[in-house]
């Protein structure tokens, strides 16, 4: 796929090679470091998620990275099987939930997920696979979320921006409210961070996420 051009690919092309060099070294130390220290802790919830829900325990899916290219985004499974004919059939039957889906693409009272799927988004526990992402190179610690195919269009005019970067585990979305926050807000701020994209802001940005996490405040 063919790298969108925009004013967002000119600002960064103008940035310092050393700034992407030190963003991407970083990314492969903090991921590498993960797995090293917290292998455990991986092995422990993929036993948990075969036990709750059977297999398989990763849940893989396209999503949109750096320049528009598709890469499979990783997850541990926090849904049931048939997710995606239990979402439609919810939305179909529930008017308000689909308004609330529209507007946010989350549910307060997701039907798709399983107890210990709540658990694991609740400190976003789900998310660890993506450890793996970063050292890949398909994502970094800090930037967009993943775009899925179908969000490409909510971003309008700005989605050069969202290509110019690497999506990342967390960034001001996950910082900022998350589920209260409407995409359109959500596509605001990761224009906003593309345009002020620096390493002091990822170490703000990855210092909040680990007190968002603590207390609970996961995705749902």
């Amino acid at each position: 796929m063919t790298t969108i051009r925009t004013d967002a690919h000119v600002q960064l092309r103008g940035n310092s090679r050393l700034l992407t060099g030190t963003k991407r070294l970083a990314d492969i130390v903090m991921a590498s470091g993960f797995f090293l220290f917290f292998g455990w802790l991986y092995a422990l919830i993929w036993i948990g998620v075969m036990l709750t829900s059977g297999s398989p325990a990763i849940y893989k899916q396209p999503r949109y990275g750096r320049g528009g290219h598709v890469f499979s985004f990783y997850k541990f499974r926090s849904m049931v099987p048939d997710a995606d004919m239990v979402l439609e059939r919810y939305l179909r039957e529930n008017e308000a939930a689909r308004r609330q889906w529209e507007m946010y693409q989350k549910l307060d009272h997701d039907p798709r997920i399983t107890p210990f799927g709540a658990f694991l988004r609740k400190y976003s526990l789900d998310e660890l696979p993506q450890f793996w992402n970063v050292l890949k190179g398909d994502m970094s610690m800090v930037g967009p979320r993943p775009c899925m195919f179908a969000q490409k269009e909510l971003y309008g005019e700005y989605w050069g921006h969202y290509c110019s970067v690497r999506p990342g585990i967390t960034g001001l979305w996950q910082i900022s409210g998350r589920n209260e926050v409407s995409y359109r807000r959500r596509v605001a701020m990761d224009v906003d961070y593309v345009t002020t994209l620096s390493i002091s802001q990822d170490i703000v940005i990855l210092l909040k996420t680990f007190r968002v996490v603590a207390g609970g405040h996961g995705s749902s």
